[in-house]
C-alpha cells in the first residue's frame, strides 16, 4: 500500500510547489521536479537519482511504475496523489499523471568526459529565455554532440520551463556551467578549437574546418558574444543572410553550424 497525500495544503505538497517555482530552494535542497513518463525516463536512463514518484492514479497506470524503475524499486518512494494536488504541481495542460522529485548533478566542468579525442561542443553564454535553451538541448541531442556548456547562466538548468521546453533532452547530452573565462580556460586546455558566431572579423560559417576538436559558440540575440569570447576564440564565423533582419533564432543559428561541422566530420 503506497502513501496516499489528498490535500493541496498538506506541508510536502507546499514544498514541492516551491520547489517548482523556486531556483534558490533547488539549489538549497539539491533536488527538482520532473513531470511526464518520458522526461523521467530519459532521467533515469542519464544516471539521475530519483527519490519519489508521485502519481495521480486516476490519470496514471501504477502498474507501469515496475517496468520504468526496473531494479530501483526498493529505493524510490511511491506517493499516490490527488487529481487536485497533479494539478497543482503539473505544468502542463495535457496530462500524464505522473512527476517524481529528483536529485540535481553539480554540473561542473571538471566532471565532462569526451568518449572521443575530437569532441563537438556547444556553448552558449548567457542565455536567458528557457524555450532557447530547451531548443539549443534539443539541437545538441538531435546532433549527438559531446557536450553543451553554458556561460554565465542567467537560469538554473533544472527549471522547470527547460526540462519541459527541452523535452528531457536536458537529460540526455552532457551539461556544464562555468564563467565565460572557466570556459574559455577548459577549451584551451583540451586544445578545443573555438568558432564563435560573430558580426566581427568573422568569416562565412562554412568556410571553416570543424573536423579537429571543435566548440561552437553562439551568445544571445540581443547582444551577442561579449568581447572576452570575441578575443579569445580561434576564428568568428558568422551565417551569411539575405533578409532585411541580421538574426536568427539562437538554436537556428547553433543547428545551421552545427549541422555543417558533422557533413565535414562524416566526410573524413
Amino acid at each position: 500500500m503506497h502513501k496516499q497525500i489528498t490535500s493541496p495544503q498538506n506541508s510536502y505538497i507546499k514544498e514541492l510547489i516551491q520547489l517548482k517555482e523556486k531556483s534558490r530552494l533547488r539549489k538549497k535542497t539539491a533536488t527538482f521536479l520532473i513531470e511526464g513518463l518520458r522526461e523521467i525516463s530519459l532521467a533515469l536512463k542519464g544516471n539521475y537519482t530519483i527519490k519519489t514518484l508521485l502519481i495521480d492514479v486516476s490519470i496514471f497506470d501504477i502498474n507501469l511504475i515496475d517496468s520504468l524503475l526496473e531494479n530501483k524499486n526498493d529505493t524510490v518512494e511511491i506517493i499516490e496523489i490527488s487529481k487536485n494536488v497533479y494539478k497543482k504541481l503539473a505544468l502542463r495542460t495535457t496530462t500524464e499523471g505522473i512527476l517524481a522529485v529528483a536529485k540535481t548533478k553539480k554540473l561542473n566542468l571538471d566532471s565532462l568526459t569526451f568518449k572521443t579525442k575530437n569532441p563537438l561542443i556547444l556553448v552558449a553564454e548567457a542565455p536567458e529565455k528557457p524555450g532557447n535553451i530547451g531548443a539549443l538541448l534539443r539541437t545538441v541531442d538531435a546532433a549527438g554532440l559531446d557536450a553543451v556548456l553554458i556561460a554565465n547562466p542567467k537560469t538554473d538548468m533544472y527549471n522547470p520551463n527547460i526540462i519541459r521546453s527541452s523535452v528531457g533532452c536536458i537529460f540526455t547530452t552532457q551539461i556544464a556551467t562555468g564563467s565565460t573565462s572557466e570556459i574559455i580556460q577548459f577549451l584551451k586546455d583540451n586544445n578545443i578549437n573555438m568558432y564563435g558566431a560573430a558580426l566581427t572579423a568573422s568569416v562565412a560559417y562554412q568556410t571553416v574546418n570543424y573536423t579537429k576538436p571543435t566548440a561552437i559558440i553562439v551568445g544571445t540575440e540581443a547582444t551577442g558574444l561579449t568581447d572576452e569570447w570575441l578575443l579569445n576564440t580561434t576564428q568568428n564565423i558568422i551565417i551569411p543572410m539575405k533578409g532585411e533582419i541580421d538574426s536568427m533564432n539562437v538554436s537556428v543559428s547553433a543547428a545551421i553550424i552545427i549541422f555543417e561541422a558533422i557533413r565535414q566530420r562524416n566526410l573524413k
